[in-house]
């Protein structure tokens, strides 16, 4: 008779297996961050197959990440009730088959629909995963491995334009969601073998009011920001929705803090480091979403390369991020995160500074070695970082944790989209004359010049995040010496 365990950790069977469960856990997080930013080096191809401005053929990609903002948080507290494993598995079977409705639509509304379907799907894989790798992995091997959970997260948020040009130009835009079904299929074939029973569940009421208010709020501010583009901001209709959200979002703070059991541990950000850690990586991801959705526009429209070529320059980010991430991930678990964190961030500060002085005659060569700078400066911070966020919650909050950060990331792409598409057709439109909502003919220095306050800003952003970062670290320092 086998012996009961009460963790993974216990059980022998699963230590031995626990590297290829996270190879398992490492293909649909990849997957799932991989589709919101994939379609962005196809939204040019995308927007002529289509007939569609910039302003509306960015929803293909603004729409996944606001579903999935809004129902992360809700997928995070069932994984803690019914099973992070569980939830997992139903969000791998879901998120494939939107991916393969995905490509076999014709017309933009179809097109929103199916990736709202897959969004859902990726909520319930990226909700959960981090909570089953922290509860799998002992703590003197957790820093690597979320590290390496990471490292997929972001190389799937920031390998999409590179790996999206060479679909594209190899197959067609549709393939960009129909390379998923193979992969995905592997991953379940062996998940549903692998990946164990669950062994902690939390017994707690759902929080219906609490997932109402929140989603409300999430749909309501993104898209009056994201519509606010289209219509401008002074229409009533995007007014009124950002007023609906800020109503809403009181409400549901309200409601949250006097619930026994709420969606949103406030609990859980009266500890510094998972704050702290939380709010640097959401400034990251706004920082690094602004370059994401103008790299594709620069590249192909301003460079005239073409997508397979453009996603051959763009792939220097993720494959510096790839080598870098892992080291960095593994040296957190010996030498601490926090000076990591910091000196990726300012190295990111430096390519982004850089990359606000691209213009049309740049040097292919110029551009890809500030790509890959890029990539060196988030792979030495994102490994770190989620190991500062996931080691400083308890056990029975791991699931929750894990889809706070996760939603923390999705609303850093949504409101990075935001950030940066706002600001470019505002700075276009204001060196045009008249209101500018997508790329306009023979005049590449007008998109220029906004490219360049788009950059400076998300430099910017980046250097706030540095600055917090470097704050705590000399904290920790002073704290030492005092000891």
């Amino acid at each position: 008779m086998i012996p009961k365990v009460k963790t993974y950790q216990e059980d022998e069977r699963i230590q031995r297996k626990r590297w290829i469960i996270l190879v398992i856990l490492n293909l649909f997080v990849f997957m799932s961050t991989l589709d919101s930013s994939i379609v962005n080096i196809a939204l040019p191809v995308i927007s002529k197959t289509m007939n569609l401005p910039i302003a509306k053929i960015q929803w293909v990609v603004s729409i996944y990440l606001i579903a999935i903002c809004t129902f992360i948080l809700l997928f995070g507290k069932l994984g803690d009730q019914y099973g992070k494993i569980r939830i997992f598995k139903i969000g791998m079977i879901i998120f494939l088959v939107g991916s393969l409705l995905c490509g076999f639509s014709s017309t933009l509304p179809y097109l929103l629909l199916f990736r709202m379907i897959q969004a859902v799907g990726a909520s319930m894989t990226m909700a959960n995963s981090q909570g089953i790798v922290t509860e799998i992995f002992p703590p003197t091997e957790r820093g690597k491995a979320l590290g390496l959970i990471g490292t997929f997260v972001s190389l799937g948020s920031i390998a999409g334009p590179s790996l999206g040009g060479l679909l594209v130009s190899a197959f067609g835009w549709e393939y960009i969601f129909w390379v998923n079904i193979p992969i995905g299929l592997i991953a379940i074939s062996f998940g549903w073998r692998l990946l164990p029973a669950d062994l902690t569940f939390v017994k707690a009421k759902l929080d219906v009011l609490g997932s109402i208010l929140f989603s409300v709020f999430i749909i309501s501010l993104f898209s009056g920001l994201l519509l606010g583009q289209q219509f401008g901001y002074q229409d009533i209709r995007i007014l009124g929705a950002i007023i609906l959200a800020v109503v809403t979002f009181i409400f549901f703070l309200w409601t949250e803090s006097r619930t026994e059991q709420p969606m949103l541990q406030f609990s859980l950000f009266k500890n510094p480091s998972f704050s702290l850690s939380i709010l640097c990586g959401c400034l990251v991801f706004v920082s690094t979403f602004c370059f994401n959705i103008i790299s594709p526009f620069y590249t192909q429209n301003i460079l005239h390369l073409p997508p397979l070529s453009a996603g051959l320059l763009l792939m220097l980010f993720p494959i510096t991020m790839s080598i870098v991430a892992p080291l960095s991930g593994a040296l957190s678990d010996k030498i601490g995160s926090e000076l990591l964190t910091f000196i990726g961030l300012v190295i990111m500060v430096l390519a982004q500074v850089g990359l606000s002085t691209l213009h049309a005659n740049s040097s292919i060569l110029f551009v890809g070695s500030l790509v890959a700078i890029l990539g060196l400066g988030n792979g030495l911070f994102q490994s770190p970082n989620n190991s500062l966020v996931m080691s400083s919650v308890p056990r029975s909050q791991l699931g929750i944790a894990g889809s706070i950060n996760s939603l923390i990331r999705n609303i850093g792409m949504v409101v990075g989209i935001a950030v940066a598409t706002t600001t470019l057709f505002s700075v276009m439109s204001a060196k045009a004359g008249y209101r500018v909502t997508g790329l306009i003919p023979n005049r590449p220095d007008i998109f220029i010049d906004g490219m360049h306050i788009v950059l400076i800003g998300s430099a910017s952003i980046c250097f706030i995040a540095a600055l917090l970062t470097g704050m705590r670290l000399f904290k920790a320092k002073v704290a030492v010496r005092h000891q």
